[in-house]
Order: C-alpha cells, then structure tokens, then sequence
C-alpha cells in the first residue's frame, strides 16, 4: 500500500484497487459455499434484522433503534448480533437445513478482527449430532481455501494447512495441556466454583475481587489457549463447561460439559457450534441469569424473546454453526486485516 494516500476515502480509485483482489476472493468463496450448501441439500434462508431481543448473552452489546408507527406509536428493536433467534423458527416451523449469509451487529467491538456490522455464516441440521455441523465447519473452511487457491492460511506470523485433519481437542484437556488446570475440577451441579478456578488461575493471569467464574475462565481462554490453537492445521475445541454453554446443550454423557465447539485457525477463532438445546425452561433460566450479569455490570438488559422461547419448545432436535463469514475470507485471501474483505468498510476506515 505504498505510495497510496491513506487519507482518501475507501472508494477512491487507488485504495479500490489495492482492496479489490480480496473482495474478487470474498466473491468467489460465496459463490463456492453457496454451491456446496445446494449440493448438501441445504435451503438458503433471509431472516429479519429488526428484533425484539438481539441476543441475551452476558457481554454481547446490539445497537438499538425506535420503529414508528402509522399512528405515533413506539417500539424498540435491536439490530440482531446473530440470526440465531430466526433461524430456530425455522427450524420449530418445519424446515430441516438451512443456511444465511447474514449481516449482524455488534456495539463495543473494532479492531483487526472485529466490526461492528459483519457477515455471520450460519447453518442448521435438524435430527443432527452436533459432529455432523463440527464436520460440516472444518468443510467449510477447507472450501473456502480452495475457492481462492491459497494453500496456507496465514496471520500475525501463525500459519495453518486448510486441508489437513484437524486437532481435536477438549476444552478440559486445553486448560490442562496450556495453563496446567483441571478445569472440571472447579465445575459441581452444572456451576462453576469461583474460588477453585481462582486457586488454580492465580499462577497464570491476573485475578480481581470482581471476577466471576466465567471471568478467569476467560482469561486464560484468551491469553493462554486461544493463542495456541489452529498452529499448523484447524483446531476443534469441544466439550465447553456447561457454565459457558450458552445455547448449548449439555452433554448426555457427562453434565459438567456442553455440546459446545469452536474452531480455530492461526490462533483465530472461526465458527461456534452447538448441539442446539430444546429445553424452554432452561433456556430461560439462562437468558435471565446472563441479563441479571449484563444489568450488573453494563447497566442495560435486553427483553427475553417469548416467541423465540415458545419456538425453542418446539424445535427438533438440532444442531448449528455461526461461522465469522469476513474473518474466513481474511485468512482464506491473505488479508492482514478485517476490514480490508468488506465491500464498504465503516465511514472514514479502512
């Protein structure tokens, strides 16, 4: 980008032309997962953007609006951080595989890796062990390589092979073999205990009076795992502890784990799947403890989507992916930064 005014706007002719070769690559990968998507016999779907709720995780942040009506009337709506909440409509309504390439929002996020509006790649199998979407993710990914040619993806001086068998690893055996914890050891009747994780954390990363179990964990996630995940070829990290299980359902076979997994690659997270959970009740004992969290600490709660918890009751059993669609390309082009695949980066960037 030598000799290239940074401060002319995005769409002047030589910044265009320096972006232009990683959006010919963004098109072709969209067009290759697409096909792939038909040929697997899935249903492309456009679900709203407006919503009631945007998603009740603890520290997910939505831009808000005000819809008028034709007689004065108010109502707030969120920009949605996820089509999440539609898709599983859907999926209640009878559809069986569905896939959106879908804009979403995202308040308090920018950097490298970050946007506060992106393209989120989501699919859904209903009657489906959440492995079969873990194997549809690692697919993915490896269409993507192909789709541009490059053999190698690449970022801040990791690399990863596309195309070679994942490692398939644990959230437990992660904690272990980086951090040197026992992280199942501080999980008892689906909760976690604070104070054995901060026992076993102090060595590793700082530790305030305020941090919850969810906390620490996060922190050694961010500075002691994540860092080291996707070195050489994909990473699959599985078996979340239920306290960060979010949507997911725990796991049949051993309650202090979800059926919750993300992939990584070159040290960046990609896609973040689940074995979708069914349980209406739980899911809002969910909703409400994460919004309780979020009133604490950021002073603001979204609404609970009752429509959505209805639907929930309602669904198949069912597994799904996100998969961050512009940080695919990022790796997939070459690209150093987010906001170089973007067909119209944010005002005044890029």
């Amino acid at each position: 980008m030598a000799g290239i005014d940074q401060s002319s706007p995005w769409w002047s002719a030589a910044r265009y032309a320096d972006r232009k070769p990683f959006l010919t690559a963004r098109a072709a990968i969209t067009g290759a997962l697409r096909a792939w998507f038909d040929r697997q016999g899935f249903v492309e779907v456009e679900t709203g953007i407006l919503q009631v709720s945007p998603g009740n995780e603890t520290h997910l942040h939505a831009p808000r609006t005000e819809l008028v009506d034709a007689r004065g009337g108010r109502a707030t709506r969120y920009l949605r951080t996820s089509p999440e909440f539609a898709a599983k409509k859907l999926l209640a309504a009878g559809e069986a595989k569905i896939f959106e390439f879908a804009r979403v929002f995202r308040d308090r996020e920018r950097g490298d890796l970050h946007l506060p509006e992106f393209t989120m790649l989501e699919w859904y199998r209903a009657n489906a062990a959440y492995d079969a979407v873990m194997t549809d993710g690692v697919v993915v990914i490896a269409q993507a390589a192909q789709a541009t040619g490059i053999g190698r993806f690449s970022f801040r001086g990791a690399s990863a092979d596309p195309f070679a068998e994942p490692e398939r690893l644990t959230v437990a055996a992660a904690f272990e073999r980086f951090a040197g914890i026992d992280l199942l050891a501080t999980i008892s009747g689906g909760e976690g205990d604070r104070a054995a994780l901060a026992g076993s954390a102090r060595q590793c990363v700082r530790i305030t009076d305020d941090d919850t179990w969810s906390d620490i964990f996060s922190k050694v996630l961010v500075e002691h795992v994540e860092p080291k995940l996707g070195q050489g070829r994909l990473t699959v990290l599985s078996e979340y502890p239920v306290p960060e299980a979010a949507l997911a359902r725990a796991k049949p076979s051993d309650p202090r784990v979800a059926e919750r997994f993300e992939i990584y690659a070159c040290g960046v997270e990609l896609a973040n799947g689940f074995g979708e959970l069914t349980d209406a009740t739980e899911q809002r004992r969910r909703f409400i403890t994460a919004m309780d969290e979020k009133e604490l600490r950021y002073g603001e709660r979204y609404p609970l989507d009752e429509d959505f918890l209805d639907a929930v009751a309602a669904m198949p059993p069912s597994s799904g992916v996100a998969l961050g669609f512009d940080r695919l390309v990022m790796l997939a082009s070459g690209a150093i930064r987010i906001d170089q695949v973007v067909w119209t980066p944010p005002s005044g960037e890029a």
